[in-house]
């Protein structure tokens, strides 16, 4: 049985190449608390001849995990195809309601790839993990190293000063828990005043933050190869070790608590980082910036829960991340900071 966006997908997508467009096998990619996503192919004849394209759709939903810009994803998507930093091309930007109910936008679909952390660290791919974990951490340096001003990013994102670019990053996250926490958190609470209490020191330079690098985040293949960087929906200009930080967040170990990310020791990981930034990740700088991490991700797990709450998102993937990892998140924290 078709799905019923399939006819609407399919005449937006006419509309845009000025031809008839059948779209077939639409079906919901589970996962995507920030953006319902779809996966379809769409077919059509132009002057080459009969074409066949997959493509993600990437809609907004009633009420998100967070709430995020469709349009700097968009930027930052375009900004970096065809670099050194691999992504799906992006196609057409709709930020109207009519089309299809919500704002949306829809890309090429990188195919016959994985990215569940899961599968990764499952023992199948123990053999080209640490070449897995070499492109992770170099392809986040060539982010770090990217000039935003160059890629246009600065058109659509604020620039903070070097010196302000952790105070804007906290100030919102804590911003966030003030509004949405149902109970208390007294170990990130802990946690925010000892950061304010102990800054970091200005950023090397102002780089382009995508906000949410993480084993999981990226397509990979059995060659050890990394295909995509995905969920570019919390990017932002900013200090590039921030990225670097959320990299170590300990909840992103999956059950390899001694390993960055799952993969491999975190010094080696900033080795590698460091070697493709051409910048330098200062210990004290660092451990400021993974704790913040820690922190955000807890107001991310928070604000979920708050969402499903309040009624606006009833999906499961809205309640899991605190079910799963607020526990867990707490536990992060306490072991970033030498408390566990």
């Amino acid at each position: 049985m078709a799905h019923p966006l399939e006819p609407r997908v399919a005449a937006y997508i006419a509309g845009q190449l000025g031809c008839e467009v059948a779209v077939e096998g639409l079906e919901r990619i589970s996962g995507g608390a920030s953006r319902e996503t779809y996966r379809f192919v769409a077919r059509w004849t132009d002057a080459s001849g009969a074409r066949e394209r997959r493509m993600i759709l990437r809609r907004d939903p009633p009420a998100s995990l967070i709430d995020t810009e469709r349009r700097i994803e968009f930027a930052a998507y375009r900004a970096f195809h065809g670099s050194a930093v691999p992504v799906p091309e992006m196609l057409w930007l709709e930020e109207g309601d009519g089309p299809l109910d919500h704002p949306f936008f829809i890309a090429e679909e990188l195919a016959g790839f994985q990215a569940a952390p899961q599968m990764l660290l499952s023992g199948a791919y123990d053999a080209v993990l640490p070449r897995i974990a070499e492109r992770k951490w170099t392809i986040l340096g060539e982010i770090a190293r990217a000039d935003p001003a160059a890629l246009r990013l600065t058109d659509v994102m604020e620039a903070p000063a070097l010196d302000a670019c952790w105070s804007r990053e906290l100030a919102h996250w804590e911003g966030v828990l003030d509004h949405d926490e149902a109970e208390p958190l007294p170990i990130t609470r802990a946690a925010i005043r000892w950061l304010k209490a102990n800054p970091p020191p200005p950023a090397q330079k102002l780089g382009v933050v995508h906000g949410d690098y993480r084993t999981g985040n990226f397509l990979f293949d059995t060659a050890g190869e990394i295909h995509g960087i995905l969920d570019w929906e919390m990017c932002h200009l900013g200090d590039p070790l921030e990225d670097l930080g959320w990299s170590f967040n300990p909840v992103w170990g999956f059950g390899r608590p001694d390993v960055a990310g799952g993969l491999l020791p975190k010094a080696d990981a900033v080795a590698i980082w460091e070697r493709a930034s051409g910048l330098k990740a200062d210990p004290a700088a660092l451990h400021w910036w993974t704790l913040f991490n820690c922190v955000k991700g807890q107001a991310i797990w928070v604000g979920s829960a708050r969402a499903f709450l309040n009624g606006g998102n009833r999906e499961p993937i809205m309640i899991y991340p605190a079910w799963w990892l607020i526990n867990a998140q707490d536990r992060a924290i306490l072991k970033v900071m030498g408390k566990l």
